[in-house]
């Protein structure tokens, strides 16, 4: 669990790094503070000894003064260093979440499948979050009792070699006590961390399934997971605070032991004249103030505890490796992609291959139309186009490249796709269409939308372009898919996927967007995967997949007019009965 101090120096230098002026304010604001504390007693010590002597009113006014805008001072001080904190903090994690959650977009689909949204939500936010306190005062706070405390001992040998003698043995043993708890209560913070993941993933899962689970009646059964994973997490926070809190008893014990030492040894010189009443206030003053940084360290101990299960977790996501990397780089050809497939074998789990020494060309301009049965295999075929996952065997070539060479970046930017489910953000229609590119002109837009014949549509909405839709959606299932076609043609690319992309468009809304289809397909390769006849009718080539094989494949005419072909036959029974 113990992770080696240069991991928790490498994540402040690079996160700090960058904030280095801010850093800057917050150490100077802190020795700043140090000042001002350590300097409030000897004020005092004058004030009372020069009280007993009955000195002029003046000066024990001056003092009184001195003493009152020291305080204020500390308390401006103190307030800007809150802020800076606050801000350091802030900057630092909002850095580290931006650079995780690209990293967690980065890992591949077998990573997202093993791990619930919820799961990656409570890391990125919730776990950077507990970070906070750690890039904006963990380390400068240490570094502030330590100097507070050095100081603080200095005072007190300045006093008698034999109290800064005795305070440095008690403060040693209340670090090395330190010390000794700093462990105790990590495991268990990590293990609340994880709790508390697997909490926000159950209920992120269980609402998205609402519908299903109160259809089904499982609402009872769900509850009663929800119950076990509270109480877990109760458990594994309750042990967390319990093993934390005896850092916090040990130095307790220590100071109490401080401060009837502090008041002894006062006591003493006083009754020995060796030291005056204000030197006494000073020895009792200067005793509270060893309490503060030593008090600090604990609470800081604690937070280092806390943060630790955090950091780790953070730490594993980090070190999750991608395994498909961009290749050295290719230059696709403008226009449409050849497509080839060769001897291709994949399978989400290895042992069990979806896909079964697949070979198949599409030359450029080419539709093939994929059929088959649910599970045949015909989505992993377009997710092995876009690299989501490398084959086991074979190869696949795009444009006569290898996939494998091209960086991943420029590859997508060769491949439109169109799916059922349409992910639409809560934003304007013209940011939806144009991914919140602000350099798309509106006459672009108005353009691709005016040749996919769906000017009338978006005439239709409220504020035309400037509508907003929810991150739900605010529009009809079709009217997405509607959305989704034109951001493909913006996008222009060289190979166009539909993937069963009409299948829950009424009659209506797919007749509206049979113009969209042909301006799309036009000049563009293609695959279109459906259940519907009348999207199958584009199609030059067929290719029917069964249990991760391809059982036909021709160009589409020469097999309707064969009567014993798999596709006349699909044609004869209707294609949505049969492949559904």
């Amino acid at each position: 669990m113990d992770l080696p101090l240069g991991q928790y120096w490498r994540l402040l230098r690079t996160y700090l790094r960058p904030q280095w002026p801010l850093v800057l304010v917050v150490a100077l604001l802190l020795l700043s503070g140090i000042g001002v504390r350590l300097a409030g007693p000897p004020i005092l010590r004058a004030f009372l000894d020069r009280a007993r002597q009955a000195e002029p009113l003046s000066q024990l006014t001056e003092l009184a003064f001195l003493f009152m805008g020291l305080a204020v001072l500390q308390q401006i001080v103190a307030l800007l260093q809150t802020w800076s904190s606050a801000n350091l903090g802030w900057a630092a994690t909002n850095a580290l979440r931006r650079d995780l959650a690209l990293h967690a977009l980065s890992l591949d689909m077998s990573y997202h499948h093993a791990h619930t949204p919820g799961e990656l939500i409570e890391r990125i936010d919730q776990d950077v979050t507990e970070m906070a306190t750690f890039f904006s005062q963990l380390v400068v706070s240490v570094i502030g009792s330590l100097l507070l405390l050095v100081g603080v001992l200095i005072a007190f040998y300045l006093v008698s070699w034999l109290l800064g003698l005795a305070f440095t043995v008690l403060s040693l043993t209340g670090m090395a006590a330190l010390y000794r708890t700093r462990a105790l209560a990590a495991p268990h913070w990590a293990a609340g961390r994880r709790t508390s993941a697997e909490l926000t993933g159950f209920v992120e899962e269980r609402f998205a399934g609402t519908e299903d689970i109160r259809s089904s009646g499982a609402v009872a059964y769900k509850m009663h997971l929800l119950y076990d994973i509270m109480r877990r997490m109760l458990e594994r926070y309750g042990a967390a605070r319990v093993n934390g809190n005896w850092s916090f008893f040990a130095m307790h014990m220590t100071l109490m032991v401080g401060t009837a030492m502090g008041l002894g040894i006062a006591a003493i010189f006083y009754l020995q004249g060796r030291v005056t009443i204000g030197t006494v206030y000073l020895i009792s003053a200067y005793t509270g103030t060893l309490a503060w940084p030593l008090y600090d360290l604990t609470h800081q101990v604690q937070e280092f505890q806390r943060v630790g299960g955090s950091i780790q977790r953070v730490y594993d996501l980090y070190s999750t490796p991608r395994l498909i990397n961009d290749g050295p780089g290719c230059t696709f050809q403008a226009g449409p992609l050849a497509i080839e497939f060769e001897d291709v074998t994949f399978g989400y789990v290895p042992t069990e291959p979806v896909l079964k020494h697949i070979s198949f060309r599409l030359e450029p301009g080419e539709v093939l139309g994929l059929l088959g049965r649910t599970g045949s295999g015909k989505t992993t075929i377009t997710r092995l186009l876009f690299r989501l996952y490398d084959p086991q065997a074979g190869s696949i070539r795009l444009g006569g490249e290898d996939i494998r060479i091209a960086r991943l970046a420029d590859l997508h930017a060769q491949i439109g796709m169109v799916t059922q489910d349409v992910q639409l953000f809560a934003a304007s229609v013209r940011d939806n269409l144009s991914f919140f590119d602000p350099t798309l002109p509106d006459e672009r837009i108005m353009h691709a939308i005016t040749e996919l014949g769906l000017h009338e549509w978006v005439s239709r909405l409220p504020a035309g372009l400037d509508t907003e839709l929810t991150a739900g959606g605010g529009i009809s299932a079709g009217e997405a898919q509607l959305l989704a076609f034109v951001r493909v043609f913006l996008k222009n690319p060289g190979l166009i996927i539909l993937d069963e992309a009409s299948s829950r468009l009424d009659p209506g809304t797919e007749r509206l967007i049979e113009r969209g289809i042909a301006q799309l397909l036009k000049g563009r390769t293609a695959i279109i995967i459906a259940h519907r006849l009348s999207t199958v009718t584009r199609a030059d080539k067929i290719m029917i997949l069964e249990e991760g094989t391809i059982r036909e494949q021709g160009d589409r005419r020469v097999l309707m007019r064969d009567a014993n072909s798999r596709f006349h036959q699909l044609l004869r029974a209707g294609l949505e009965e049969a492949l559904g």
